[in-house]
């Protein structure tokens, strides 16, 4: 079995299914992949993202707006994660998924840990300033880990990546 740890920024597209499948094309190994979706659904990034949203700016305080506010992201990442992982089900391959609130990196850490995977992919859509400042999630992952890495983007082709 060969695995691979796979860190998402959000739902897979039949495209970024594709190439992802065709980087182990050839493997003699069967390949499973471990899908690992981060959300965030802090009180600081709810207030950032309903200002963001030109809402009315409103306490957090109240635990019911938080957990119902807590309870929408989750279901949202889990909707993405689910439909990221039937993709790649749906071409034939073994597929784990999960969703954290944990740090992504430490999570992606843990995450190769447990499962032994034998190379990571990280998935996010172009981040230029924390690319070029290393503080994207690749150049910290890469930091840490002990198996090989690639950072791909988000529904972009391999030729456009270039």
């Amino acid at each position: 079995m060969f695995d691979v740890a796979l860190l998402i920024e959000r739902q897979l597209k039949d495209l970024d299914a594709d190439q992802i499948i065709a980087l182990h094309e050839g493997l003699d190994d069967t390949v499973r992949y471990h899908l690992l979706l981060p959300v965030d659904s802090s009180p600081a990034v709810l207030m950032t993202s309903m200002g963001a949203l030109g809402g009315q700016v409103m306490s957090l305080a109240d635990p019911l707006l938080s957990d119902e506010a807590k309870d929408s992201i989750e279901e949202a990442g889990q909707a993405e994660l689910d439909a990221s992982a039937a993709l790649l089900v749906s071409r034939g391959q073994q597929v784990t998924a999960t969703l954290t609130e944990d740090e992504p990196i430490e999570a992606l850490l843990a995450l190769v840990q447990a499962t032994q995977s034998s190379e990571v992919i990280i998935l996010t859509e172009p981040h230029i300033v924390k690319e070029f400042l290393h503080i994207d999630w690749t150049s910290r992952a890469q930091r840490k880990l002990d198996v090989p890495s690639i950072h791909l983007l988000e529904h972009v082709p391999f030729d456009a990546q270039r």
